[in-house]
């Protein structure tokens, strides 16, 4: 006999879970990351940018919205956007940072946004578990750039793999093949049963973005998906518990 026990959905702090609680705290900021972790999510979710080899956690390619001042990011030096302040006033967060304050605590997805970013991951995971004793499976690094996955799947092979895309394509999952990924990270507005079953027959697992609603979270759950993105961790927590 099947069993009717529908299993929680992982939470993934997305940016780090920026509308968890009454204060809204900076997306991809310490101060959200630190607050996430409190609740003991699955997993915390950021994005990084490299800029003169060092990986900046922020998710816009242009300033302005959540990180102060002006242009794209990328055309900027390294010490212009160490000057640049979040909402809090905290300046944006490296990688090594984040890596510290996440720890052991939660899985870390780190999402590739710019471009030649894997050779500076390579370099500041490594030194980080070298000097932490710490663990690759620690870490899952996910991005749109199939081409930087790939370079991740040579340079990075310990580290998992989140193939992101957004849309339904005419194979499906099959992207994901070749990258020999552990997870299909796609969007809300694209789910349909077929396209999660067949990620399932590749044995991948199932996370969904950017998942802020108990309804959906009542779909998602219909449809056995693994884990969701969502910016409001402690709402997902607590759903899991009803």
């Amino acid at each position: 006999m099947m069993s009717n026990v529908i299993k929680p959905l992982l939470c993934i702090a997305h940016r780090g879970g920026p509308q968890m609680g009454s204060i809204p705290l900076p997306e991809n900021s310490l101060a959200a990351i630190s607050r996430a972790l409190t609740l003991g999510v699955f997993a915390i979710e950021i994005d990084v940018f490299q800029i003169e080899g060092e990986l900046l956690v922020t998710h816009d390619r242009r300033l302005g919205r959540v990180v102060s001042g002006q242009g794209i990011i990328t055309e900027q030096s390294l010490d212009y956007l160490r000057e640049q302040r979040l909402d809090n006033g905290e300046p944006i967060p490296t990688l090594q940072q984040v890596l510290e304050l996440v720890g052991d605590k939660a899985l870390l997805n780190i999402e590739i946004k710019g471009q030649n970013s894997v050779p500076a991951l390579k370099k500041i995971l490594q030194d980080y578990i070298q000097n932490h004793r710490g663990s690759y499976e620690q870490y899952t690094v996910s991005s749109f750039d199939h081409q930087q996955l790939f370079q991740c799947l040579r340079e990075l092979p310990h580290v998992k793999r989140g193939v992101l895309i957004e849309g339904i394509p005419l194979d499906y999952a099959a992207c994901c093949e070749p990258l020999n990924a552990y997870s299909f990270n796609t969007h809300l507005s694209f789910i349909t049963p077929e396209l999660i079953d067949d990620a399932k027959k590749r044995g991948l697992k199932n996370w969904v973005y950017t998942v802020n609603q108990e309804d959906d979270w009542h779909y998602l759950q219909s449809l056995s998906v693994d884990a969701v993105f969502t910016d409001k961790p402690d709402k997902l927590m607590a759903f899991n518990q009803q």
